[in-house]
Formats: C-alpha cells, sequence, structure tokens
C-alpha cells in the first residue's frame, strides 16, 4: 500500500474514532438537555464508557499510522487535515469533564 493511500485511510480512521470517542457523551448530555436533568452516573461504567475508551485508545495506533504516512512537505495541510478530530476530542473531554465534576444530580 502506498503511503499516501495509507495516509488517506488513517486520515478517515482519525476523524471517525474522534467522533466516536465524543459519540456517547453527546448522547448523556443531549439527553439531559432533553429532560432537563443529567442522569446520575451508573455504578458500572456502562457501554458509552468502554466505546470511549476503546476510541480513544485506538486513535494512537491510528494517528502514528498518520503521522509516518504524512507528506511533511506540507505541514499546513496535515494541520488543517488533524483539525476536525482535534476539535471533537477537547469537545469529548471537556464533556466529560463537565458529567464527571461539575453537573449537579
Amino acid at each position: 500500500m502506498h503511503a499516501s493511500r495509507a495516509n488517506r485511510i488513517s486520515t478517515i480512521a482519525l476523524h471517525v474514532f474522534a467522533f466516536t470517542a465524543l459519540l456517547p457523551l453527546l448522547l448523556v448530555v443531549g439527553g439531559g438537555l432533553v429532560t432537563g436533568h443529567l442522569p446520575p452516573p451508573a455504578p458500572d461504567e456502562g457501554t458509552g464508557a468502554h466505546i470511549f475508551q476503546l476510541s480513544i485508545l485506538a486513535l494512537l495506533p491510528t494517528g502514528m499510522v498518520f503521522l509516518t504516512t504524512a507528506d511533511w512537505t506540507r505541514p499546513a495541510r496535515l494541520a488543517w487535515r488533524l483539525a476536525a478530530p482535534a476539535l471533537f476530542l477537547v469537545v469529548a473531554f471537556a464533556l466529560l469533564y463537565y458529567y464527571e465534576h461539575v453537573a449537579v444530580f
């Protein structure tokens, strides 16, 4: 497989894994906005937490493939390709912090 094709596939995977990490948190907080309150944390972390954890874990090897197959002659293009996954991760961790530390049950 050529480096450019591997980089394209890893870029798509970065977007998918970053959004998958964000999705369970959006569902919890979004559901709280609809009902007016956030549900209390379950004794077990639940499926959403495991999906979040596995998505974050999958980002590491995917990011390494992206970085090793990247065309470093155009770093600005690389930064733009990483902007959306980085934004997804920042929002995901901000929502996680809010849900765990700020939200009142």
